[in-house]
């Protein structure tokens, strides 16, 4: 075989590049060994802060990931771009809200004051409006950038992938949403991962239940990036940087409490405009009326299975003995030894004087159905309080009567 004189540089060209990038490796390696450039100092070989290697096998993995998202992308019609690493400083400035904080800074190199990207979505934005375009369905898979305190065993990192998903334009409601949903179902399906379940919102049923509780205009933002950690964090905590770092009142984190621990899905729409206060807001209410048509297209496109967010059950417990005031606990643990020894699976709380809203957000993380609610008045006319968790209606049953109507409403559902 014979080579041309273009051919035949190409490969000294490669070989000088392999014999360059071996002899860099080892220089790397003898500066750690004898120490820094005035060989005192200790030369560490890792990677920067928040960054890691990925060796061939993960890389491979990654790839495989990567095929199926496309492929899916791609399926649905979807065209990809890309765009640079870093942006003017002033396109990413006030976009990310309180986490502006995050981005990354870098050096005047030459007039002009650049940032590495934050996410996909502004540049996106940026490309739209610098191309004039108003309608296109894209994806684009590409590394971000944060500068945030790592935690590496979590999985986070300060350089990471995204795999974002875009239909920009002016559409009828809910349709594209629909596809969006169904595309996140297609993904984690084909992905094998295991059980999950997709958490949908509109912003306007956040914001009009803000209204509603008495959130003042100018904390509606801060107060929504607070409630955004209830993935990760406690309702107590949750609350307690609501009102103590955040100035809003404990009356009014006591009514959001109760909205965000309410989950479902058409039925909690439903539901939800029927709500004295709720239903009040205009905008809540264009909301929820939206979140029913795209339950409704969801349904069509047979992935409500996945979507209704409802908690999966680790427990058979059928009801929480609560109490709705202070000095209970005595009477808590009474009413659920009884139930206990007429085979009721009941649960109480291990503290003496619990909140009530505690009691029941507790109901709603492990999908208790039922609470049975002491109070002094209750104690005086010998009944119980039962609550049904999901509508929140509350009935007073008599004690004799108490384990027949629990055992009734249990085999119901």
């Amino acid at each position: 075989m014979s080579l041309t004189s273009n051919q035949f540089l190409y490969c000294l060209l490669y070989i000088l590049i392999l014999q360059i990038d071996e002899e860099v490796a080892k220089l790397l390696q003898l500066k750690a060994q004898l120490g820094g450039d005035d060989g005192k100092h200790t030369f560490v070989l890792k990677t920067a802060k928040g960054t890691r290697d990925y060796n061939p096998k993960q890389m491979a993995i990654r790839e495989k990931v990567f095929n199926t998202i496309i492929s899916c992308f791609k399926r649905h019609g979807a065209e990809t771009i890309d765009t640079p690493v870093f942006e003017l400083k002033e396109t990413l400035t006030g976009k990310y809200g309180e986490d502006s904080k995050l981005i990354y800074d870098l050096k005047d190199q030459g007039g002009e004051l650049l940032s590495l990207r934050y996410d996909l979505t502004v540049p996106f934005a940026r490309y739209l409006a610098m191309n004039k375009i108003t309608n296109i369905k894209r994806y684009h898979i590409a590394k971000v950038y944060r500068r945030d305190n790592p935690a590496m065993t979590r999985g986070r990192y300060r350089e990471f992938y995204q795999c974002d998903f875009d239909i920009a334009g002016q559409y009828d409601p809910m349709i594209p949403d629909a596809e969006c949903l169904k595309i996140v179902y297609e993904i984690l399906s084909e992905l094998d991962l295991g059980d999950f379940h997709i958490k949908v919102n509109d912003r306007r049923i956040l914001d009009g239940m803000f209204a509603v509780c008495g959130v003042p205009d100018d904390k509606f933002r801060t107060i929504c990036s607070t409630v955004d950690k209830l993935d990760k964090m406690p309702w107590e905590e949750v609350k307690n940087e609501m009102v103590k770092e955040k100035g809003l009142s404990e009356e009014a984190a006591d009514q959001i409490g109760e909205y965000v621990s309410m989950q479902g899905g058409m039925d909690l729409a439903e539901r939800l405009l029927q709500d004295p206060k709720l239903s009040q807001s205009k905008q809540a209410c264009a909301g929820l009326t939206d979140m029913k048509q795209l339950f409704s297209y969801l349904q069509l496109f047979q992935v409500t299975d996945k979507l209704s967010a409802e908690k999966v059950r680790t427990t058979e417990t059928q009801v929480l003995v609560a109490s709705a005031q202070k000095n209970l606990l005595e009477e808590r643990l009474k009413l659920t030894a009884e139930l206990w020894n007429a085979g009721i699976k009941a649960e109480v709380l291990y503290k003496k004087n619990p909140k009530l809203l505690t009691q029941l957000q507790h109901c709603e993380e492990t999908g208790i159905p039922l609470v049975a609610i002491l109070g002094e008045q209750e104690l005086k006319d010998g009944v119980v309080k039962l609550r049904n968790v999901a509508t929140r209606d509350e009935v007073d049953v008599s004690r004799a009567e108490l384990v027949e109507e629990i055992k009734k409403r249990t085999s119901e559902s």
